[in-house]
C-alpha cells in the first residue's frame, strides 16, 4: 500500500496496528494524536483502470495548528492541493491529494466559529 508511508512519512501519522491477509499488508490503523484512520486494500470489484478519489474528499477535523501542520507536510515533500484557508464557516483548513488520488481536507475550527457554540 503506497499511501501508507504517505500517511506516515508526509502527513505525519504512526502506525497503530496492521492487517495481513498471505503475507500481504491488506489494511492499517494510522493515529495522529486523538485521530485514528483506517486504510484497507482496494479488491478491484469496480475495476483497476478506474479514477480513484473522484467524487470523494475525507473531512478531518484536528486541535493542531493548521499552518504548523501545513509547514510540516511540505517540509517532509508534501505538495497542498491548497494552501491555509480561512472559510466563512469558522474553519481554516489545508487540502492534499494521498498517492491513490484521495482528497483529504484537514481543518480546524477557529475562534471565531468557537465563539458562536
Amino acid at each position: 500500500m503506497k499511501s501508507v508511508s504517505w500517511y506516515t512519512n508526509v502527513v505525519g501519522f504512526t502506525i497503530e496496528e496492521r492487517w495481513m491477509k498471505d503475507g500481504v499488508v491488506a489494511g492499517v490503523s494510522l493515529r495522529a494524536g486523538k485521530t485514528t484512520f483506517m486504510l484497507g486494500q482496494d479488491d478491484w470489484k469496480k475495476g483497476r483502470d478506474r479514477k480513484k478519489g473522484e467524487g470523494f474528499r475525507l473531512y478531518c477535523t484536528t486541535t493542531q495548528d493548521i499552518d504548523a501542520l501545513a509547514k510540516k507536510i511540505e517540509a517532509r515533500g508534501g505538495k497542498l492541493d491548497q494552501q491555509p484557508t480561512d472559510q466563512p464557516w469558522g474553519m481554516r483548513d489545508i487540502a492534499l491529494t494521498d498517492p491513490d488520488g484521495f482528497k483529504i481536507t484537514i481543518a480546524k475550527e477557529t475562534k471565531k466559529r468557537a465563539k458562536k457554540r
